[in-house]
């Protein structure tokens, strides 16, 4: 059993944000939450984080709903890395992973044996060790989102929800980010714009339009010119790249407008 969503929906003024959406990843996958701006991605990992309550449906943690679970019980399970991640105290690198820590232990303990273990085992997979004792302000787009995914790995999580975290990074930080999460023994659902990267590192995509599902499978099955035509008003030709034959988007133009050629595609590679 895992983290799943069985018919979610989550309602606020009146407005569906998210509607019917079912997700049952297995474990160790990882998922790409996909759509346009406002579609429902940073809504539907709030669901499953269990930052809010659904409206309808249920999500669940092995089989019990996560609104019976404890917040602390949910977060040693459950670790997010948000699109922006700021702070005004002048924290190093060591004591904001260390931060992953705080579910695991009581409010005033001092840490154990096994929180040095895990803060460790977090540093070494993210290759940090040059940047514990430097200041989180000084650090790169790239070095945060790293220092943030430090974070929620010293919480041995064995569930990750990363909202864009590609976001902003130039594309050799956006590749080394990614190939970090899919190297990482644990499940992850993570929200991206970019369809050609969620093509490259995602085994499972399920794409969101105005909060309702539009399609749900292998890039492969999910990624065709007919996809990106109706729900990003896009024309686009896919095509099959690389040993394994993951497709590569090309954009032509958006819908309506009078450009001929939108940009180019990043080749896909293997993982």
């Amino acid at each position: 059993m895992s983290l799943r969503a069985e018919d979610v929906s989550w309602e606020v003024g009146g407005r569906l944000l998210v509607q019917g959406v079912s997700l049952s990843p297995e474990p160790g996958e990882t998922i790409g939450l996909l759509g346009p701006n406002g579609s429902g991605k940073s809504s539907l990992l709030r669901l499953l984080a269990g930052i809010r309550p659904a409206s309808s449906g249920v999500v669940t943690l092995d089989g019990v709903e996560l609104a019976a679970l404890r917040r602390k019980s949910v977060a040693r399970r459950v670790a997010v890395v948000e699109q922006h991640a700021d702070t005004s105290v002048d924290l190093d690198v060591l004591d904001v992973i260390r931060l992953g820590r705080i579910p695991h232990r009581g409010a005033w303990s001092s840490p154990r044996p096994e929180d040095d273990a895990a803060v460790r085992a977090a540093v070494a997979h993210t290759r940090l060790e040059p940047h514990l004792h430097q200041s989180w302000h000084t650090l790169s787009g790239g070095e945060r989102q790293r220092v943030q995914i430090a974070r929620a790995l010293a919480q041995q999580p064995t569930e990750l929800l990363l909202d864009e975290p590609t976001n902003h990074l130039d594309i050799k930080h956006q590749l080394e980010l990614l190939t970090l999460i899919v190297n990482t023994p644990v499940t992850s659902v993570v929200a991206l714009h970019d369809l050609n990267l969620a093509a490259m590192y995602c085994d499972r995509l399920l794409v969101l339009r105005e909060g309702l599902v539009a399609a749900a499978g292998t890039p492969s099955e999910v990624l065709t010119e007919e996809l990106v035509r109706d729900v990003y008003r896009v024309r686009a030709s896919v095509t099959p790249e690389g040993p394994d034959g993951r497709p590569a988007i090309r954009f032509l133009r958006a819908e309506g407008s009078g450009t001929t050629d939108a940009g180019c595609t990043r080749k896909a590679i293997s993982r």
